[in-house]
């Protein structure tokens, strides 16, 4: 059983087409690079999970975009980084430690450090720092691929503008959703349950990365 968990948990898992189409790729390609982008923020769970967290309690739409810009600033500064460098660390813990950052922002909508600490951690400096491993996460794996480095610079700032583009579209969806709960009596009734599914879900999550880092 856990050999089978280990096969199935691919630390941001990219597509195989996409994979194929990314390393026969030369010169730029700004638009299919953007499309690979947004793809990429729309099918990646952990990154939405972690991102719901962040704007459950928020309303104006200025603060979202304050948290959201901060996010997308520490992913494409680590991706950018992480690929040109050629810096990379495995990508089960680094995707290990994203599900402990759903973990971390469900537990600080719970209030649970300041009851247990008497401190607020400071929510935009956690989520910059965030942002920057789930960056990390991807340069490590886009590093497995043999990327051309004729137009790689601007192919990987494509790249980043569509994960900004698919990170609007998704927190739009989940913004409608959530504006819909919120005038309902039953939000604030289910607030604390839903953190605390958001808290389980990042600690499987975590769990199933350390399943594929351990079990060959």
């Amino acid at each position: 059983m856990f050999s089978l968990i280990a096969g199935a948990a691919w630390a941001h898992g990219v597509a195989e087409g996409d994979k194929g189409y990314i390393q026969e790729s030369s010169g730029v390609l700004f638009a299919p690079f953007v499309y690979l982008g947004a793809k990429h923020m729309v099918t990646g769970y952990d990154h939405l999970l972690f991102l719901a967290g962040v704007i459950f309690f928020l309303y104006r739409l200025k603060d979202i975009s304050l948290y959201v810009t901060m996010f997308a600033l520490g992913h494409s500064v680590t991706l950018l980084a992480g690929v040109l460098s050629g810096i990379s660390v495995n990508a089960y813990l680094i995707d290990a430690i994203i599900g402990l950052s759903v973990v971390y922002k469900a537990l600080d909508n719970l209030g649970a450090f300041q009851r247990w600490f008497g401190v607020q951690p400071n929510a935009k400096a956690a989520t910059l720092i965030f942002g920057l491993f789930h960056g990390f996460g991807l340069a490590t794996k886009l590093q497995d691929f043999e990327l051309a480095r004729d137009g790689l610079i601007p192919n990987l700032l494509a790249f980043n503008i569509g994960v900004e583009l698919g990170q609007i579209l998704a927190l739009s969806l989940i913004l409608i959703a959530m504006g819909f709960w919120r005038r309902t009596q039953s939000f604030w009734k289910h607030a604390y349950a839903a953190n605390v599914a958001l808290m389980a879900t990042g600690f499987v999550l975590t769990g199933y990365q350390l399943v594929g880092f351990f079990v060959p």
